[in-house]
């Protein structure tokens, strides 16, 4: 998959691993993602999908800091919660938001396997443990969707590794970046900035 990764991105991982800021890093980033995803949906749709989106988010935060600490870099963690979310879009058959084509999700799934499979993570179950206890808040679903998706939003070709475009604009492969040495969490953005692409 291809990701982005900036300074804000190294914010919001100092943040959500700082006992004190984190809740309010983590109901920011929630509702950043919710944003940015329901942009991508058709607007008649978006609504009734809010709660929905808002519910998973929350809880990938947890799978992103899990994924830290099994040793996962930052670009890999993220990259993770990404491809969860992919996997909820596509049983949802909301094809129009997701950043992945749907013969790439399985790809997608083995390079990570380990952790899914520790974490109970698959394609029809994309929170696994992380999945809260009160459940997350229903959204209708439009499978026919599938059928004629053009997955207008997906980047397709980068299911072997993960792919960091970086502040300059420079590719890297692997998600091998050097995190900065001094790092200010309040740098993590707690709403959009309306660039959903450095953002995410």
């Amino acid at each position: 998959m291809k990701i982005y990764q900036n300074p804000r991105h190294w914010a919001s991982k100092k943040a959500l691993t700082t006992p004190g800021i984190r809740d309010v890093a983590r109901y920011g980033l929630v509702k950043m993602h919710t944003k940015i995803f329901l942009g991508k949906a058709e607007e008649g749709r978006r609504e009734e999908r809010r709660d929905h989106l808002d519910d998973f988010f929350d809880a990938t935060m947890d799978s992103y800091v899990a994924a830290l600490e099994s040793g996962y870099s930052e670009a890999e963690a993220r990259e993770i919660t990404h491809i969860q979310a992919n996997f909820d879009f596509f049983g949802h058959g909301w094809a129009e938001m997701m950043e992945i084509p749907s013969d790439e999700l399985e790809a997608h799934y083995r390079r990570y396997g380990a952790f899914f499979e520790r974490y109970e993570i698959t394609i029809d179950d994309p929170l696994g443990v992380f999945a809260p206890a009160e459940g997350v808040a229903d959204a209708p679903a439009t499978p026919e969707q599938l059928e004629t998706a053009a997955y207008e939003n997906a980047i397709e070709g980068f299911a072997d590794d993960v792919y960091v475009q970086t502040g300059d604009g420079e590719t890297v492969v692997g998600g091998d970046t050097d995190e900065p040495d001094s790092i200010d969490p309040r740098r993590s953005p707690v709403v959009d900035d309306g660039n959903p692409e450095g953002a995410e």
